[in-house]
């Protein structure tokens, strides 16, 4: 079944680490942080050592936060 996580980090490749909080539909962890992973580094430019992840929790479908997330669970 696929499940919904909640990954909080930061990219400390700047002068400022720029925080983050991002969801993403995934089977297991690992998936939803390879997601991660691609995503930034495609959109941002930065190197996978660059991104620090502080949590990843799997959540419910009520604590969503991501409309386009919402939009596509709505669909199913």
């Amino acid at each position: 079944m696929i499940k919904v996580f909640r990954i909080k980090g930061e990219i400390v490749d700047k002068d400022e680490p720029m925080v983050f909080t991002k969801e993403y539909r995934a089977l297991k962890e690992e998936d939803a942080l390879e997601l991660l992973y691609s995503e930034i580094g495609s959109k941002h430019g930065v190197r996978r050592r660059m991104i620090k992840v502080h949590e990843v929790e799997e959540i419910s479908e009520d604590e969503i936060t991501d409309p386009i997330l919402k939009k596509m669970i709505a669909m199913y």
